[in-house]
């Protein structure tokens, strides 16, 4: 196994929905966020964590290969051995859970590296006083048609708007397949789907923009090319 290159891709997310990522509240105070979002502990800025984004795109990528596991846990080799599963486990990593030495060689390391997202556009959203932004919801009632019991939660949220830089490293050895390419399609349906909780409500939609370091047949004008075309190029 020889290296052959290593890409640091590069760009920014734009958040076009309410993003919530979770962070932890060391007290809840009465009328105060029930879920706050994840910040950096030093400087209370909203951030996307870079796991939280491998995870979503990873997971995206088993679901478009029918690669889901009974358990909902990641794929992993050792269990399913297969083309679609040694593209993911390339790209995404196993765990560590490899004993056979063979397959181990095979394998190699972990492709792809996700660094966290640092938040870009402060200044502007401080202007607004909008760093985050507080949503309340509530349960409506099945037959009355209003609000009901279940609520309501105070829910932090990035707001659309928001821009954060991402960073992805991809490593490439010889022989290795067109890890790129399935790297370009997940994100494309990261784009598709949401990032974050609460998607079903509308929460975390994406884009990725002034993308640098991907190949650029995957590329129109810094952003990625549609879904379809992104599949005929990863060969689905």
């Amino acid at each position: 196994m020889k290296l052959k290159n290593i890409k640091e891709i590069t760009g920014i997310i734009e958040i076009k929905t309410g993003l919530h990522i979770g962070g932890s509240s060391d007290e809840i105070k009465i009328g105060g966020i029930d879920n706050p979002v994840i910040k950096n502990p030093l400087t209370n800025e909203p951030y996307i964590p870079g796991s939280s984004l491998k995870g979503k795109i990873r997971s995206l990528i088993e679901w478009q290969f029918g690669a889901m596991t009974d358990d909902g846990k990641p794929s992993d080799i050792t269990k399913k051995d297969n083309n679609s599963i040694k593209i993911i486990v390339k790209l995404f990593g196993n765990g560590g859970t490899i004993k056979d030495n063979k397959l181990a060689k095979e394998i190699g390391p972990t492709r792809a590296s996700f660094a966290d997202c640092r938040l870009e556009n402060k200044e502007e959203l401080l202007d607004k006083n909008a760093l985050t932004e507080e949503k309340v919801e509530v349960t409506i009632d099945r037959f009355s048609g209003t609000a009901g019991g279940g609520g309501p939660r105070h829910m932090e949220r990035v707001p659309a708007g928001a821009k954060f830089s991402f960073s992805i490293s991809l490593i490439e050895f010889e022989k290795d397949e067109d890890l790129e390419a399935f790297l370009a399609l997940g994100m494309k349906l990261l784009e598709l789907t949401n990032l974050g909780g609460n998607g079903s409500r509308g929460y975390g939609k994406i884009e990725f923009s002034e993308i640098k370091g991907l190949d650029e047949k995957y590329l129109e004008n810094g952003k990625l090319k549609s879904y379809e075309e992104l599949k005929k190029l990863a060969g689905l």
